[in-house]
């Protein structure tokens, strides 16, 4: 049987790669790199997300890449508090929240916004 560990990197296929990585970088603190032939991939943690420029995706590649498909949950050290202010100040508009739910590993409390391509955004604390 595989054991899987962790999940390494997922890929999202944007419109604007520019503004992804500005999006993401400011609003969530995540690094920009640059690797293999200038692709460009956001930094947290121990995981990254690749960036492929719709119509341009690198292969292989998902069966129908498109923008604004993704659903993604972050778990943040920040309180959730802290990262609500941090959304209004930035003028994100939270679309729910703050809410419970279930998580990998216990309960969480969270709150719900897009990205620039109407990816659902969501960021979590874990609650003990």
């Amino acid at each position: 049987m595989i054991r899987i560990d962790r999940l390494d990197h997922l890929v999202l296929t944007v419109a604007d790669i520019a503004a992804t990585c500005d999006f993401y970088s400011r609003i969530l603190g995540m690094s920009v790199e640059i690797f293999a032939e200038d692709r460009k991939a956001l930094k947290y943690g121990r995981q990254k997300i690749n960036l492929h420029q719709a119509g341009r995706e690198f292969d292989p590649k998902a069966r129908h890449p498109t923008p604004g498909s993704g659903d993604l949950c972050f778990i943040a050290e920040t309180p959730l508090a802290d990262v609500i202010a941090h959304l209004q100040a930035s003028g994100v508009v939270i679309e729910e929240g703050p809410v419970e739910r279930t998580g990998a590993t216990g309960r969480l409390r969270s709150v719900y916004f897009r990205d620039p391509d109407g990816n659902l955004v969501e960021v979590s604390n874990q609650i003990d």
